[in-house]
């Protein structure tokens, strides 16, 4: 199956249009596409099934217990399939079937370990004041942030390690997570500072149970690969990030990635 890309257009502030890239069967959105939700609207008719995810900023200035469905409805009426720790099993024009795995996966700060999690759960402060987001009416801090991660985590961990039936109900698995899995994905103009955490997991050990792994989140382009016993993981992040910044030079609108 050959998959179209795209993460962190922040359309609220950026200027950029979207269009199809030739010979791709699917769209995904990594997060992060518009924190007023009207630049979804762009991808109202695309001419191939569009699967996403939230990213944070999805979140900026409202409740999630009210966000998420509001989000998850406003993506149907427009043809878009939002996914939040679920799985979906697509079947490309060769019959190849590919077991997609999606969820936000917030950071739950321990990138460095747990040691280093009080100052990394410090540096997010900064993030969090940015979101200004409510759970439940309280501020989504990092303390709660942590709390939705290991949710997330727990989820990601025991769908990957699902196997197939006696059907064999898919031949590939992608994942697709906003926040990146390792620090492998950081933004190189960070490394490992505590705010690193805000923005990478350390799902390393769960690379080999997917074939490819879609990220976003970093405002950096990234497009590796992880050999392990089980064979290799491709990790691509095709973030596009803020222009005025720099950070859009690397970024590739039509980049397509064959599972």
């Amino acid at each position: 199956m050959r998959l179209q890309l795209l993460s962190d257009l922040h359309l609220e502030t950026e200027v950029f249009e979207p269009t199809p890239a030739p010979g791709a069967e699917l769209l995904v959105l990594a997060g992060d596409i518009d924190s007023r939700w009207a630049g979804y609207e762009r991808f109202r008719g695309w001419p191939v099934p569009v699967i996403c995810i939230a990213g944070n900023h999805e979140f900026d200035r409202r409740e999630l217990t009210e966000a998420w469905p509001a989000l998850r409805q406003h993506c149907a009426a427009l043809g878009i399939s939002l996914l939040e720790r679920e799985s979906r099993v697509i079947t490309d024009a060769q019959g190849k079937r590919i077991r997609f795995v999606a969820t936000t996966r917030w950071c739950d700060f321990d990138l460095f370990g747990e040691a280093r999690r009080p100052r990394a759960m410090r540096a997010a402060g900064y993030y969090m004041n940015v979101m200004r987001a409510t759970q439940h009416g309280a501020p989504f801090n990092a303390v709660a942030v942590r709390e939705e991660a290991l949710a997330c985590r727990g989820w990601l961990a025991a769908e990957l390690r699902r196997l197939p039936g006696l059907q064999g109900e898919w031949d590939a698995t992608v994942a697709i997570t906003h926040f990146a899995p390792s620090l492998r994905s950081g933004d190189p103009r960070y490394g490992d500072q505590p705010g690193s955490a805000s923005f990478c997991n350390a799902d390393d050990d769960l690379l080999p149970l997917a074939s490819v792994w879609l990220h976003g989140h970093v405002h950096c382009q990234h497009d590796y690969r992880v050999t392990h016993a089980l064979g290799s993981t491709r990790v691509v992040c095709n973030s596009r990030g803020h222009a005025r910044k720099g950070e859009a030079a690397g970024h590739q609108p039509g980049l397509v990635i064959e599972v």
